[in-house]
């Protein structure tokens, strides 16, 4: 199955070609301006394949990186697949019409696998060009629904893909700041996270992703570093979502 894709930058090598039907054209002209990482929550490799293959499911990705960095293609990067569900990130929706979706081969209760995170690398540089997607447009499915979901969970290393340019993190001189849930919330809004659900819920998600020691109510660590992911990496809600 070929990789198909604007602009410069090589496609995957060493693919493993696992055609799923679920998936549709991208809406309203949208081009992919964010990377979705998830993760499958099954201990079986070939169960996550079935069911993001199954159309019963209604469910896919473009990608499934597997715990011994093997690399499943499953949808065209230029068609719609089915992977992210209701959410908004930015204050828009549609995130499957947005992005590009990759599942890795974990359950969330254990790290993410050496092999599966070079692999991801590897995989992210060629998306993030062919695309020209930026860092910041690498998140998370807790990210965009944190009422639903918690994937890729405390245990993935955003740290690790931020150091290399592949995510985004706060600096690590941010400091503390006077705890403010307004300005807490204002500011994980100015930075894409929908805040709709209110602290708790938007707390569990920005600890996960960034903090995932973090512990009780809002304290000035939190602060920071979403003041400082505010001020870097502001969200353009006036850009245009195609």
């Amino acid at each position: 199955m070929p990789l198909r894709g604007p602009g410069p930058g090589p496609a995957p090598t060493h693919v493993c070609a696992h055609p799923s039907p679920n998936f549709g054209p991208r809406r309203d002209g949208r081009l992919p301006s964010l990377v979705v990482i998830h993760f499958t929550g099954m201990a079986v490799l070939d169960e996550a394949l079935d069911r993001l293959c199954a159309p019963e499911h209604q469910v896919s990705a473009h990608y499934l990186v597997a715990r011994d960095g093997r690399l499943y293609h499953l949808v065209d990067e230029e068609n719609r697949a089915w992977h992210a569900g209701h959410g908004t990130w930015g204050g828009s929706g549609d995130i499957n019409s947005r992005s590009i979706g990759i599942e890795l081969d974990n359950t969330g209760s254990t790290p993410f696998s050496a092999p599966l995170m070079d692999r991801l690398e590897t995989l992210l540089d060629g998306i993030l060009t062919r695309w020209n997607i930026p860092p910041a447009g690498v998140i998370g499915h807790q990210d965009f629904a944190p009422t639903r979901k918690w994937d890729p969970g405390p245990r993935f290393d955003w740290r690790r893909l931020a150091h290399a340019g592949r995510a985004v993190w706060p600096e690590p001189d941010a400091g503390t700041d006077t705890p403010d849930e307004t300005a807490f919330l204002a500011a994980a809004e100015r930075f894409g996270y929908p805040v709709e659900a209110g602290l708790d819920t938007v707390l569990t998600a920005f600890r996960a992703r960034f903090r995932p020691w973090g512990e009780g109510p809002l304290d000035g660590p939190d602060m920071a570093a979403a003041r400082d992911l505010a001020r870097r990496f502001p969200v353009d809600r006036t850009a245009p979502s195609a």
